[in-house]
């Protein structure tokens, strides 16, 4: 799919602000309903497939109040309620076609410290946009007002303007929390904490913060400047980071307690550890696992080779294993790695694969190529133990399992070679075990998830646990719900 030029985006969003603005009557809630949803501006696919900034530009400030415009201002608005943490939707997307960004951001920031990366990473189309009133009106999620887009602009506006001011705490509690992993859920659970007048030091193993959405996802899609911002706010609220120090190997997690005078703990280390196939070939030289191979690239920069020391494996044909947003993160930092041919290669159909459409659509553009209805059977090897292939299997589609997907069926015979020097596994990850396996006193599940309750307190008293740690592989705003949970529940246990 081709997107249009700026120019023409332009033209177009000027004739429809005169339309709806420049009017001698008030818009009627017909008439809103009849405004075509704004496209997001691109770069172009044939250009962006060779660089890591960011594809998607973001809306120009008309656009973006056209497509505020496309609210009607629901009496009931279900998107509040399907968004884990309960923005005010309608209310800032109103500020918005009232030409007020500032009280636009200022209403998102009221739940949500983190709208310039949930702006661009959320899955709105099965969260705030899935029972939007407009997209039911079309019978097309698509069309949903974009709720996601609109966050992004005033975000953005904000940071552009310079006026980000961090949320005031209030005095000094004398109380002292400590946050373990700075992915998602435990940067909320700092600001909210810190809020309260709490004093709270934020805990990371690697040399940088954000967690997942600094080694998980590429620049491409989340730019590392907007990390950045967004950690900034919690250093001018006065959290402390220690970087460089894993809970459970530098320090025990229940030390932090009882010799380090910390009240309480959140445990936010997230979903990293990579599941693998089980198939014969998996140790070869040229198999990653999609953590290993991101991680590389965007935490550890590899694709630098002038100023950086993490070397990369230069790959011609790659096959990325799975159907999520990490298949196709990964599916596309190999294109921009220098690969020739990437294929992704799903056992379901299109239909069924759980990744983002925009994230196919975008890696489609991109020339990623898309193998359905066949996965895996082994991967095979050189002389020198590098992958040289891997033998395939064609499936077909059952009834549904337990997961309402339908189970995808071995066809018999159907086995064929595709010819490759890489292979990315990115079939999901587990819980990281390092905090679990160190403290024997909380209690897991079979999956070694930790175990809550309602309040997400863990099995240890003012222990608490949030995000992918408890959930298993989930979304950035989901770690926010259960950060935010989790906060109101240590506030509530400090008191």
């Amino acid at each position: 799919m081709s997107h249009p030029s700026q120019a023409e985006i332009n033209e177009q969003v000027k004739i429809l602000f005169d339309e709806i603005f420049n009017r001698e009557t008030p818009i009627t809630k017909k008439q809103q309903l009849a405004i075509p949803p704004q496209m997001m501006p691109a770069q172009d696919e044939n250009i962006r497939r060779h660089n890591l900034d960011e594809v998607a530009v973001g809306y120009s400030a008309e656009q973006a109040r056209v497509e505020a415009m496309r609210c009607i201002q629901c009496a009931k608005p279900a998107c509040i309620a399907d968004c884990p943490v309960e923005i005010n939707i309608p209310g800032f997307i109103k500020h918005i076609a009232d030409n007020d960004f500032q009280s636009a951001i200022d209403v998102i920031k009221e739940t949500s410290l983190l709208p310039s990366i949930c702006g661009r990473v959320c899955p709105q189309e099965t969260q705030c946009q899935l029972h939007c009133a407009t997209g039911k009106f079309y019978k097309d999620v698509d069309k949903a007002v974009a709720i996601g887009r609109l966050e992004r602009f005033v975000a953005d506006w904000e940071r552009e303007q310079g006026t980000i001011t961090p949320p005031e705490a209030k005095p000094e509690t004398g109380k002292k929390v400590a946050i373990v992993g700075s992915g998602p859920a435990g940067l909320v659970v700092a600001a909210d904490v810190r809020r309260e007048g709490h004093d709270v030091t934020l805990f990371e193993a690697f040399h940088k913060l954000g967690g997942v959405m600094r080694y998980g996802i590429p620049e491409f899609r989340l730019p590392n400047t907007i990390i950045d911002q967004e950690v900034s706010t919690l250093t001018k609220m006065g959290v402390k980071f220690q970087k460089n120090y894993v809970v459970g190997r530098t320090r025990k997690l229940l030390d932090l307690m009882k010799k380090d005078g910390f009240d309480s703990v959140f445990i936010g280390t997230g979903a990293g550890l990579p599941m693998f196939m089980g198939i014969e070939g998996e140790n070869l030289v040229g198999v990653f696992s999609a953590n290993e191979y991101l991680t590389r690239a965007n935490l550890m920069k590899a694709y630098d080779e002038e100023n950086s020391a993490t070397p990369f494996y230069h790959s011609k044909n790659v096959a990325v294993l799975g159907g999520g947003n990490v298949a196709m993160d990964s599916a596309r930092m190999a294109l921009r790695l220098g690969a020739e041919n990437v294929y992704v290669v799903y056992r379901r159909t299109e239909k069924e694969m759980p990744a983002r459409v925009e994230e196919v659509e975008h890696a489609k553009e991109e020339g990623v190529q898309f193998l359905f209805l066949q996965n895996a059977k082994s991967i095979k090897g050189n002389d020198n133990s590098r992958v040289s292939g891997m033998e395939c299997l064609r499936y077909e589609l059952g009834e549904p399992d337990a997961s309402g997907r339908r189970r995808p069926i071995v066809i018999e015979g159907s086995e064929f070679m595709l010819d490759l020097d890489t292979v990315i596994v990115a079939i999901g990850n587990g819980s990281n075990p390092l905090v679990s396996q160190t403290t024997p006193e909380l209690d897991v599940n079979k999956w070694g998830n930790l175990i809550v309750d309602e309040k997400m307190k863990t099995s240890v008293d003012g222990v608490y646990a949030g995000g992918d740690i408890v959930l298993g592989a989930a979304t950035v705003i989901l770690a926010m719900g259960e950060g935010r949970k989790a906060a109101a529940a240590i506030n509530e246990h400090l008191t």
